[in-house]
């Protein structure tokens, strides 16, 4: 965009009486004395210069009115920053355990689901840095795309807050997964990418859809956290069962082991309370600092008031200007016009004699 393109005006049509402006250059508002000859007035460089300083004042006077009512502005336009912070596309369990208490029971009193905790934190976490950007998607039988990826931060944490309704008791983590890497565009792949997984567990990943996750994962090879929201007593991702060792027996267990299979860099957090959730989402705070580009968008300004004030600069110079100017023949149209007084009198009769 050129410099002048940036620029407007609501009533274009005014500026065709512009070339008004010009009259100043070849008609001046001082007042004109009659002297004999030119050659009898000496050069005066001082008072060229305050004539044409007048001239510039009418210029501006006349031309700033025409402006101010032509209605300039200056367009709105976006412009691209860098700041720290990065895109995190959350990925929120809403199956119905998840609104039990972390003791495994239905909430009373003051007690907090892992629904209640994970939403309070995760709004005290959007918004912590101005340039992060976040997607929100829910999920239990089938995913839903609450909010795509975006930086209005009072968007994203009125979507993570209206995430109260309990869905169905199965988890579908696959489906999940897919929508949630599908929230990032195709910026420059210096971006920090994190997909963070709000689950706690009972998930198995089918086989035949585990490929088709593996090559978007390496794609886009986001940062990718889960953090498990454990009940006390349940076994831990990293307890083999005494039994078979299958996703159906420990499907915490082989959902760790397949995220590790990925390749991509990732990190499990074990929460069994509130206290455990806000440490664990502290740490992935700190963990995503990079550099992202971001876009501020600025609004259209208005400029009329810099063209009145250069119309009243110009009139105040002007009206200064008549004020201080000089007229030779006031004295004389004084004298002229006033009573004769006996001085003048015996002036005149001394110079008859």
């Amino acid at each position: 965009m050129t410099l002048l393109s940036r620029f407007g005006t609501t009533l274009p049509l005014v500026l065709w009486l512009l070339p008004l402006a010009l009259l100043p250059l070849v008609a001046s508002s001082q007042r004109r004395t009659a002297v004999s000859a030119i050659a009898a007035v000496p050069f005066d460089g001082v008072s060229r210069a305050i004539g044409w300083a007048l001239k510039l004042a009418g210029l501006f006077a006349i031309g700033g009115l025409i402006l101010a009512l032509a209605g300039p502005y200056r367009s709105g336009e976006t412009v691209t920053r860098t700041g720290i912070g990065a895109q995190v596309s959350m990925l929120i369990d809403r199956s119905g355990s998840m609104n039990e208490t972390f003791a495994g029971k239905q909430p009373s009193g003051a007690e907090e689901s892992k629904a209640a905790a994970s939403r309070r934190l995760l709004g005290d976490f959007v918004g912590s840095r101005a340039h992060d950007q976040f997607a929100v998607t829910a999920f239990s039988t089938a995913p839903m795309l609450v909010v795509p990826m975006t930086d209005r931060h009072d968007a994203v944490r009125a979507a993570i807050g209206a995430i109260d309704r309990p869905g169905l008791d199965y988890t579908n983590v696959a489906r999940g997964l897919a929508m949630a890497l599908s929230q990032f565009g195709a910026e420059a792949a210096s971006i920090s990418r994190a997909v963070l997984l709000v689950s706690d567990g009972a998930a198995v990943i089918d086989p035949k859809i585990q490929g088709a996750l593996r090559a978007e994962f390496a794609k886009i090879r986001p940062n990718l956290y889960w953090l498990f929201l454990r009940t006390k007593g349940s076994p831990s991702i990293r307890d083999k069962p005494a039994g078979e060792d299958t996703p159906q027996a420990a499907p915490e267990r082989h959902l760790d082991l397949f995220f590790k299979s990925l390749g991509t860099p990732y990190r499990a957090f074990e929460a069994e309370g509130p206290e455990a959730v806000a440490e664990a989402i502290r740490q992935i705070e700190s963990l995503e600092r990079d550099p992202i580009p971001y876009t501020e968008q600025r609004p259209r300004r208005d400029l009329t008031p810099f063209a009145y004030a250069l119309a009243a600069f110009g009139l105040l110079v002007l009206l200064a200007g008549k004020l201080l100017e000089a007229d030779p023949g006031r004295a004389e149209r004084r004298r002229m016009t006033r009573s004769p007084t006996p001085r003048d009198i015996t002036e005149e009769r001394r110079l008859a004699a």
